[in-house]
């Protein structure tokens, strides 16, 4: 059974828990995100959604300041760092764990003296130069995502095939240079990235080797399936992207993930819940 945790666990005033897969629960303090945009767009919004999301089942949460839809625009991490610090300062003053989704590393270390647990790059600090290093000083947890590129732009180099070969030799060698960097291997998280530069099938086609995924990567994996396009492929008008996505959290709690990535959270706390006891009968066979 996988619940392989970073080493943070321990270290917060309520440890999280190391016997399930957790859920991390995401606030969008954007106008403009791709499933949710402006719903939370305000401190006051955003920190009631949180606690909502918490109330529910969530174990982290995860603000965002700066979409990375398709098409999406990047803005000046000082715009970035006006939607969300307070946020942010406020749900840690509350004693949430609280992860910062940034692809600016002066967010990023802004949001770490605020008191941010977690810095989650979906660039797996390709985009920014000064990443790794400020990962490193700030001894953060980080979420190191495989990156092709920004969704829909025009160096995407978009993946055809759902191979966990090239994922996991590609985000190894993220995971590299932000250990030449200096952040420690023990506080490294992987996500494998679906969704971005990938295609529908080859985002199905790397959630279908999950086990795989978690048997050979030596960190532990955090899965973002949530309303991405590739689950919004197979909904319909009787079942949501958001069952759609309770369904799929079940398969991957029951391979033993690190953590999923959703929206919606009273869904995915039941779906860990049965993933979770169905890993734990198989254990027991």
């Amino acid at each position: 059974m996988r619940f392989p945790a970073p080493s943070f666990a321990t270290e917060l005033q309520h440890p999280l828990p190391s016997n399930r897969t957790l859920m991390m629960g995401i606030v969008n303090v954007t106008p403009d995100s791709f499933s949710d945009g402006g719903r939370w767009f305000g401190v006051n919004e955003a920190v009631e959604h949180a606690l909502d999301l918490v109330d529910q089942g969530a174990d982290i949460i995860d603000i965002g300041g700066e979409s990375t839809r398709p098409g999406s625009v990047r803005i000046d991490p000082a715009e970035e760092l006006g939607r969300i610090l307070e946020v942010v300062s406020t749900l840690v003053a509350r004693g949430v764990v609280v992860s910062v989704d940034t692809i600016n590393s002066e967010t990023a270390r802004a949001v770490c003296e605020a008191g941010a647990h977690i810095i989650n790059d979906v660039s797996g600090a390709c985009w920014d130069p000064d990443m790794a290093s400020v990962m490193a000083e700030t001894d953060a947890v980080c979420v190191i995502q495989h990156w092709r590129g920004f969704p829909g732009a025009a160096d995407e180099k978009i993946l055809e095939k759902g191979s966990i070969d090239v994922v996991l030799n590609e985000v190894s060698k993220q995971v590299d240079r932000v250990i030449a960097a200096g952040v420690k291997p023990e506080r490294i998280i992987v996500d494998p990235g679906l969704g971005f530069a990938k295609t529908v099938e080859a985002s199905w086609e790397i959630l279908a080797h999950t086990s795989e995924l978690l048997e050979r990567c030596p960190y532990p994996v955090l899965i973002g399936h949530s309303r991405k396009r590739f689950v919004q492929a197979i909904a319909d008008d009787t079942i949501s992207v958001d069952d759609l996505t309770a369904a799929i959290t079940t398969l991957v709690a029951a391979q033993g993930a690190w953590a999923v990535r959703v929206h919606e959270a009273k869904g995915n706390a039941a779906a860990i819940r049965a993933g979770t006891r169905w890993l734990r009968a198989t254990m027991e066979q």
